[in-house]
């Protein structure tokens, strides 16, 4: 059994190795797996592959495999992998659910709590020596609004903490959960209501067809004028451009973004070799993140949510389990 593990961190080495050694032919590539990229042929026959959100698996990187059975994600999202190809090709897509809940959760408190309290521009402003107090007047969580879209796993964890912060709950999502209204005094509401009320928005659901830019112009316009939005979901679900028109109008008060549309392109090497390999969608999604990064009411961080010590060791752990269990003849968390 080949397996070939792509967007392999230092600090990840260790662990397949001592977890491969001896049970699989296996290789480890520190590079994403995308279409810009050339496939070393030792990885072509491949039986397995693992990677992380960092790659962009479509159909012409699928057709390079000839022997390809399953691909063992390190992440919980799937939406860089063409499900639809590997379904047809009898290809397996493995997710590893549920590592992340408390540190993601954690992290989008930690945007939050940025943005309201002004911590990075209160620094920067103390570093330069040019503080001014008028213009780091914060505002307080206790008491306020917020709007969870998305109360799966990692938004029922914010949710506990947003209670315990003394917050009124507000929830977007297709299924109720009981226990989150008796125990957490969550309130199940409609998606406009939860624009118009909530003071902060954390968003935490996965993006699929249908809610592809569920944020966007209109949505921005229903939204409190001191609201501040948070996502460490997926990029893809705030239009970039109606959130940055948002922000310099003052239509929102702020944003804590973890993730960004087309944010492979600032810092995959391929892209910034060649920005002839972006079409003109992708090059205009570049250069309105790159605007993004100027705002004095943004803070964006480099899709690390995720990134905690007691996450990446469940990360791993639960690969090797999904890859441990296929091979003797089983599928686990399949996503597709």
């Amino acid at each position: 059994m080949k397996i070939v593990y792509f967007d392999v961190e230092n600090y990840e080495e260790q662990f397949l190795k001592e977890n491969n050694e001896g049970k699989y032919e296996y290789y480890l590539d520190s590079n994403p797996l995308n279409d810009l990229t050339s496939l070393k042929d030792e990885y072509k026959d491949a039986d397995i592959i693992s990677v992380f959100t960092t790659s962009r698996v479509n159909k012409t990187v699928l057709e390079r495999f000839s022997n390809l059975k399953l691909i063992a994600l390190r992440s919980v999202g799937f939406n860089h992998i063409d499900t639809d190809y590997c379904r047809e090709h009898n290809i397996a897509v493995v997710n590893s659910p549920n590592y992340g809940n408390i540190t993601v959760a954690e992290f989008a408190l930690a945007l939050l709590l940025n943005v309201c309290r002004k911590v990075t521009v209160s620094y920067m402003d103390y570093k330069e020596g040019k503080v001014r107090p008028e213009n780091l007047m914060g505002m307080e969580l206790s008491g306020k609004t917020a709007g969870i879209v998305g109360l799966g796993a990692i938004g029922s964890a914010f949710a506990r903490i947003a209670h315990g912060l003394d917050m009124k709950i507000l929830a977007f999502d297709k299924f109720e959960k009981e226990e989150m209204k008796q125990k957490y005094n969550v309130t199940y509401t409609d998606f406009d209501t939860l624009l118009r009320e909530s003071d902060f928005i954390s968003i935490h659901a996965p993006l699929t067809k249908d809610n592809y830019h569920m944020f966007d112009k209109a949505a921005f316009e229903k939204m409190k004028k001191t609201a501040i939005i948070v996502n460490t979901g997926r990029g893809e679900l705030i239009d970039s451009t109606a959130l940055y028109e948002a922000l310099i109008t003052k239509q929102i008060a702020g944003a804590g973004l973890d993730v960004l549309e087309k944010e492979e392109t600032i810092t995959d090497f391929d892209y910034i070799i060649g920005l002839n390999r972006l079409d003109k969608n992708t090059l205009e999604q570049t250069i309105i993140n790159s605007q993004l990064f100027k705002l004095d009411n943004a803070i964006i961080t480099p899709h690390t949510a995720f990134n905690s010590i007691e996450a990446i060791n469940r990360i791993l752990k639960t690969t090797m389990s999904n890859i441990a269990e296929f091979v003797s003849g089983n599928i686990q968390n399949c996503v597709n």
